[in-house]
């Protein structure tokens, strides 16, 4: 059982360090690098499906006006924009931006390659099978997790 959640933690270190090697990479190039925690910030907007300010608020734990700075800085730097609500015009929800999208998508590129390759050195029934477990971890063996229980309303 230790194996297997060293080889857990194993996978998710390496890959972690690739996004990481990935973007210090890039920094000369970026005007507007992301904090640590603008980069939780944005996993948690992303997680989340576009939740208003408030609903940021109340899933990190921090104060409306100190979820209000956060988001603001944000803005200002590109890579989250404030959608009005067609229900409620004084309510705003948080898209990330394509900014965001394309900072994003360096971790993606890499999982996409990592799944390939297994694709490739699987059969495909144990391609499957992997496929089904990590459905079964993300969808019930973490319910502590739950993020549905934070997504307030479908897609803008």
């Amino acid at each position: 059982m230790k194996n297997n959640a060293n080889a857990i933690s194993q996978i998710y270190d390496k890959l972690r360090l690739h996004f990481y090697m990935k973007i210090y990479s890039r920094f000369e190039n970026r005007e507007a690098t992301l904090t640590t925690v603008e980069t939780f910030s944005m996993e948690v907007i992303m997680a989340l499906d576009n939740p208003t300010v408030a609903q940021f608020a109340k899933v990190v734990d921090i104060s409306s006006p100190n979820a209000a700075h956060r988001i603001k800085c944000l803005v200002q730097k590109g890579y989250v924009e404030k959608i009005k609500s067609e229900d409620d015009g004084r309510e705003y929800h948080l898209r990330p931006t394509q900014k965001y999208l394309d900072y994003r998508k360096i971790n993606q590129d890499y999982m996409d390659v990592l799944m390939e390759r297994c694709k490739e050195r699987f059969s495909k029934e144990d391609y499957e099978k992997l496929n089904e477990m990590l459905g079964i971890i993300t969808n019930e063996l973490m319910p502590e997790i739950d993020i549905t229980d934070y997504k307030f309303f479908e897609k803008i």
